[in-house]
């Protein structure tokens, strides 16, 4: 199928395409063209050459050629043909915006918000009445259903914020154990859609992430596929019992721990996290997940009004970026919850800090996977509740305490 217009695939053909006929571009430049890595370049065109990658058939717009120690790219002449039917089609509809306006009232106590005030308001009011406050202008985040659809049949509905979708999509994917790897997915296309018609808003806002998935992949998900509906704020979503529990996380392969995580090297990184954040700048409603390098250092920043969303978000682009896997830690501007500690653990997350308290299951878990748990991570003091030598049976951290031990 043809990408869509505003894909990474489109982007990269639209590059090529300007390279004369005849010659080849290396995959390097390509990344600096697109401000893109070199192995995520190089999954985009293995998908756009002649290649079968498991199901998926190529549909060979794009040749490539090893050249000394460098990977050149060059369009076919289907390619270029692809090229031309993209710009034959029409443009896509925008996608909802992420941060939406909203006419607010700013109050203070003792000031009067003119709410039920009407011809006869004035009477009995003193020269001591408080004024009223107008109202302005504010940002509020935007809050939508994005259904994401594999291969045709739609199995999840989140309520997420419009950014970052195909990040979003790819990270639900490999962090709810859909995909084994990211070369499991052959393609990602988001489609803006109406929702189902409400009474004030007959033409709200939907979304739709279309995933084309190995047919082993598929074949799984439906055999336990269910109705997934998520909110913002939830943790197990949508199964219809408690057998469809999933406690048991993946222990961490050996040597994947973070031997020696200090406080301060987590701290360093919350201390960058703020500022990473541009749309809850706007909002202050939004949640954010960050990778940290080992030494702190803040790599990327993903947001979403959900806090599994911005952690999937994080993932996605991880894995597009070829980092998922590479030495780091998780750190995350929320509590820490069951399905947070279950996801890092799937995708092999050795450390996870956040900002607030975790759950007792939290604790639980990452112990039993041999991940390393900061929560309550503010100014210059955090806690430590579970180490990666907790790994066992029964998780569960430092043991019973009456109360958190600052480290």
């Amino acid at each position: 199928m043809t990408p869509a217009a505003d894909s990474p695939a489109a982007a990269l053909l639209h590059l090529l395409a300007a390279v004369p006929a005849g010659q080849a571009v290396s995959v390097p430049r390509l990344g600096k063209q697109l401000q893109q890595g070199a192995s995520a370049v190089m999954r985009e065109l293995s998908m756009l050459g002649s290649a079968r990658i498991g199901d998926h058939q190529g549909p060979g717009w794009v040749a490539m050629a090893h050249d000394g120690d460098r990977w050149m790219a060059q369009l076919t002449e289907a390619g270029r043909d692809a090229v031309q039917a993209l710009a034959a089609e029409p443009p896509a509809a925008p996608l909802p915006p992420p941060v939406v306006a909203c006419r607010v009232q700013r109050l203070r106590r003792g000031a009067g918000s003119g709410a039920g005030a009407g011809a006869g308001a004035g009477a009995g009011a003193g020269a001591d009445a408080a004024p009223v406050v107008p109202p302005e202008d504010d940002r509020i985040a935007a809050e939508v259903p994005v259904a994401l659809v594999f291969n045709g049949i739609s199995h999840a509905v989140m309520m997420a914020t419009p950014a970052d979708l195909e990040a979003f999509a790819l990270g639900f994917a490999l962090s709810e154990g859909i995909l084994d790897a990211p070369a499991d997915c052959f393609g990602i296309e988001v489609q803006p859609v109406t929702a189902p018609p409400a009474a004030d808003d007959p033409e709200a806002p939907a979304i739709e992430v279309h995933l084309e998935i190995a047919s082993r992949c598929f074949a799984r998900l439906k055999e336990r596929r269910r109705a997934l509906v998520g909110r913002t704020g939830c943790g197990v979503c949508g199964i219809d019992s408690l057998d469809a529990l999933d406690l048991v996380p993946e222990a961490l392969a050996a040597g994947a721990a973070l031997a020696g995580l200090e406080a301060a090297t987590v701290l360093a990184a919350f201390d960058a996290l703020s500022a990473r954040q541009p749309l809850n700048a706007q909002v202050g409603s939004l949640h954010a997940a960050g990778w940290a390098l080992p030494d702190g250092t803040l790599a990327a920043v993903l947001e979403d009004v959900g806090r599994h969303n911005a952690l999937d978000k994080l993932f996605g682009q991880l894995a597009a970026d070829g980092l998922l896997g590479t030495p780091g830690f998780v750190v995350m501007s929320s509590r820490a919850s069951y399905e947070l500690a279950r996801k890092c653990a799937r995708l092999g997350v050795p450390a996870l800090a956040t900002i607030s308290a975790p759950t007792a299951l939290a604790v639980r878990i990452a112990g039993q996977a041999g991940m390393q748990l900061w929560g309550l991570c503010r100014g210059d003091r955090a806690v430590r509740y579970a180490a990666a030598e907790d790994r066992g049976p029964s998780g569960g951290g430092f043991g019973p305490m009456t109360g958190p031990t600052p480290t």
